[in-house]
């Protein structure tokens, strides 16, 4: 599959400001030095703990927030993303470097260029009531991309919103009522036809079906699946659930504390992670059945703070395996003797 979305080294800092004068005295590394590749058609899984980091990096790929550093590339060549790596690392032509990011990179995007780029791309969000304006009628919900977007005309907008509330599993008459009229389900089922309105070619779901009943859940992550078939859809699935994950996913990326520390396929990860951070959240995934004891992971220690993340690897001080090395020197993502990746230097067998 040819790659749709890729980052390198992507880092988004949030400035800590003190004093009266609001002066920068430190940064939270929300997101640090990232390096993803999503291809066409996958649906990715993206899991941590609350605060790694995940819904940050979700809204950069979509240019909601602004990276600090790094580069996103969205549906760019192979070619052109070696020329602007040879160019940054020879430090020459420094006119053609720009004006191939300018070209290119999603990361410096402005204007009219990132009001363009995101018509393939939109955002799920986790609470389908507050996402969704109360004042305005489903109709306008949905058809207000292609008004923003200048798509369609008056009449046109009323066909195609029909078209796709239907595709959602509602139907048209519904298209007068207003957001409070509906159950949490058929909410999230409208936020989705209002990402589907433009024909994006990328989908961020930030935590869909967590507010949901169980059974509701099942039916949006059904609906997800014959959307993504139908529409030929790339999703990147950010869930603190594991199941859903690796029941959905295509692949699957565990991140802590801003950085990946293992990425591969959900079975495999879900039945033998690698990374003792990886086993802690699979051995604190709930088996629905009374019969079954699973072992449990107590991690000790608190969750370091981003604005002041520990040196070497980052999971050391809550970690039973770590070592010297693990405190002085940070593990980057290799291959661990399968199609994973793991950024441990003592991986789990």
């Amino acid at each position: 599959m040819d790659i749709l979305i890729e980052t390198r080294n992507l880092r988004v800092l949030f400035p800590i400001l003190k004093g009266i004068l609001r002066r920068p005295a430190g940064a939270v590394r929300a997101v640090d030095g990232i390096n993803l590749v999503i291809r066409k058609g996958q649906w990715l899984g993206l899991v941590g703990e609350s605060g790694c980091g995940k819904t940050t990096l979700g809204k950069t790929l979509l240019r909601l927030l602004r990276p600090t550093s790094g580069h996103i590339y969205f549906n760019v060549s192979t070619e052109i993303k070696s020329e602007i790596d040879s160019l940054e690392a020879t430090k020459s032509n420094h006119a053609r470097l720009q004006a191939l990011r300018q070209e290119c990179d999603l990361a410096i995007f402005s204007g009219r260029r990132l009001k363009t780029a995101r018509r393939k791309m939109h955002l799920v969000h986790q609470d389908p009531y507050t996402s969704l304006d109360p004042r305005m009628r489903i109709q306008e919900i949905v058809g207000e991309p292609l008004v923003v977007h200048k798509l369609m005309g008056r009449e046109q907008i009323r066909e195609r919103v029909a078209d796709i509330i239907k595709k959602v599993g509602l139907s048209e008459a519904q298209l007068r009522r207003y957001p409070h009229e509906f159950s949490g389900g058929q909410r999230q089922r409208i936020a989705i036809a209002r990402a589907l309105a433009t024909n994006p070619d990328f989908i961020v779901f930030d935590e869909p079906t967590s507010s949901l009943d169980v059974s509701v859940q099942a039916q949006i992550l059904n609906l997800l699946k014959e959307l993504k078939r139908e529409w030929d859809l790339t999703y990147l699935y950010i869930t603190h659930n594991l199941t859903v994950a690796e029941s959905v996913c295509d692949n699957l990326a565990v991140m802590y504390l801003g950085k990946f520390v293992e990425v591969g396929n959900p079975t495999e990860i879900f039945h033998t992670p690698k990374h003792p951070y990886s086993q802690a959240l699979v051995l604190s995934t709930p088996k629905p059945d009374p019969k079954r004891k699973r072992e449990r992971i107590i991690l000790p220690g608190e969750v370091p703070s981003p604005a002041n993340p520990p040196a070497g690897c980052r999971f050391h001080p809550r970690c039973t395996w770590a070592t010297e090395e693990c405190q002085q020197l940070e593990p980057v993502l290799e291959p661990a003797g399968d199609s994973r990746l793991v950024a441990c230097w003592h991986p789990l067998n």
